[in-house]
């Protein structure tokens, strides 16, 4: 789950001048960009254009796994992101104003949304209301979903594997069945998940998950892809712990594919990924002066999780060690998004995040947004659950649940190829 990357346009204008002798004009001096304006509530520092909803829920989700409760101002600020319809945009600066059909909805953003208002519904100032917008924004990924089984990042666009893996996520954090949940021609979210997954025949990219076919219809290996669809086809969503017995992870191809079997063959991939550096890479952006790949932080991270939840942990801690070591530079530049992906690879492999190499990554999280609740006991937390006997949101993630299932995160909602 990388952090989410936003799409910026630059702007060029020229001016034509005419007359009869050219006109000497002195270049105006640059404008300092003017900082963002960060709502009250909202977690981060950064312009939240397009990834308001998104870091505001991995921040939720990574507290709430650690018995930390946000405070109720950055509860309302995410309920009141959300448009009538039950879906999110990536960010409504002015939430007041009614969602209209320009209103660009985003399935990741209501996925991950949807998941974090079921975090903290519980110990929220009005249960009820959290609740009812979980379940709205449940019941509008259900409502567009594509007809092959999954989802794109926008309602109508072609499915991928990312944003099929973290509505998958959703969904089962509601207690919904996602192997039930079938589209209008009858196929299911694992359907479309086993579309995007590499055969182990093939010599690139064995056991991966692609984003998408390419224009030729060939799946390429995409790490962000598979770390995600690792995880949804284990049924285990970013929280997810290590488990035992430990196993090493190689790749199968089934006479009939499983959504199960795919999810270890793209464990097995990203620990040969893995394996090379002890981190994955990303390669240089297109005219950047520095042509060599990059260390990929946020995908090393999903990694971790995918391979701790597939038993692999002995393949993930390397990569672990690698982020202590090197991850936390990356985490203070990219913010609320980035700590709670640490987190969650901290927590995956028994790591107290509070003691993530020499940083509280809990400490440096709940510092971007405003100050949170009290923190809960793990006790009390686990007492309402089996009180009222709801499929709640922090049983599901940390204990996991029996079914298979198909996220910048993202979802592992990974930074969602916007």
């Amino acid at each position: 789950m990388t952090v989410r990357r936003g799409a910026a346009a630059l702007a060029a204008a020229t001016v034509l001048c005419t007359g009869m002798a050219p006109t000497a004009f002195a270049a105006p001096s640059p404008s300092p960009t003017p900082a963002p304006v960060i709502p009250a509530g909202l977690y981060g520092e950064k312009d939240p254009t397009y990834d308001g909803v998104w870091r505001q829920s991995l921040a939720f989700i990574a507290q709430r796994t650690n018995n930390v409760q946000p405070a109720e101002q950055a509860v309302t600020w995410l309920q009141r992101q959300q448009c009538e319809s039950g879906a999110f945009a990536s960010y409504r600066p002015d939430p007041a104003k009614p969602c209209d059909p320009a209103t660009m909805l985003d399935t990741n953003a209501t996925a991950v949304a949807v998941q974090a208002l079921s975090g903290v519904r519980r110990e929220s100032a009005d249960p009820e209301a959290v609740g009812k917008a979980a379940k709205a924004g449940a019941g509008w990924l259900k409502g567009v979903q594509n007809k092959d089984g999954g989802w794109g990042y926008n309602p109508g666009s072609p499915s991928d594997a990312n944003s099929t893996s973290i509505v998958i996520g959703a969904l089962a954090a509601l207690g919904e069945k996602p192997g039930e949940v079938r589209s209008t021609a009858g196929k299911t979210p694992y359907d479309a998940l086993l579309g995007f997954a590499v055969p182990c025949a093939v010599k690139d990219g064995a056991g991966a998950f692609a984003y998408q076919p390419d224009k030729s219809g060939k799946l390429l290996a995409n790490a962000d892809a598979t770390a995600a669809a690792t995880l949804a086809g284990l049924g285990k969503g970013i929280t997810a712990r290590g488990v035992t017995p430990e196993q090493a992870p190689v790749c199968t191809d089934l006479p009939k594919p499983t959504a199960e079997r795919a999810a270890l063959n793209g464990a097995s991939y990203l620990a040969t990924a893995l394996a090379k550096t002890g981190h994955l890479d990303t390669p240089p952006m297109p005219g950047a002066a520095e042509t060599a790949p990059l260390p990929d932080f946020g995908n090393t991270a999903d990694a971790v999780v995918a391979l701790a939840a597939s038993g692999a942990m002995k393949e993930a801690n390397g990569a672990l060690t690698w982020l202590e070591q090197n991850a936390l530079g990356w985490a203070r530049d990219n913010g609320p998004a980035a700590y709670a992906q640490l987190v969650f690879a901290s927590n995956a492999m028994g790591v107290d995040p509070r003691h993530f190499g020499s940083t509280d990554l809990l400490k440096a999280l709940n510092a971007s947004g405003p100050a949170p609740q009290a923190t809960a006991t793990a006790a009390s937390s686990a007492g309402d659950e089996a009180e009222d006997g709801d499929s709640g949101f922090d049983l599901w993630w940390i204990i996991g649940i029996g079914m298979v299932v198909g996220v910048g995160v993202g979802f592992l909602i990974s930074g969602r190829k916007k």
